[in-house]
């Protein structure tokens, strides 16, 4: 289950991408070992969102 921090940041980055990048969103899913939310938004999937479980954006590439 996400935590109140990351729904927060997860509507955050799912509005801008929909309503102001016009971009699908193709999966979202918390992983259960670290308690991340993944997101993978794009039309050829190539936008990929980490949420830490305080709600911060990951930087780190996969």
């Amino acid at each position: 289950m996400p935590t109140t921090a990351q729904l927060e940041s997860l509507y955050r980055v799912c509005y801008q991408l929909t309503y102001f990048m016009l971009q699908p969103i193709h999966l979202i899913c918390v992983d259960g070992r670290t308690r991340n939310v993944y997101l993978l938004a794009g039309y050829n999937e190539e936008l990929e969102f980490q949420l830490l479980p305080n709600g911060e954006l990951s930087d780190e590439p996969d």
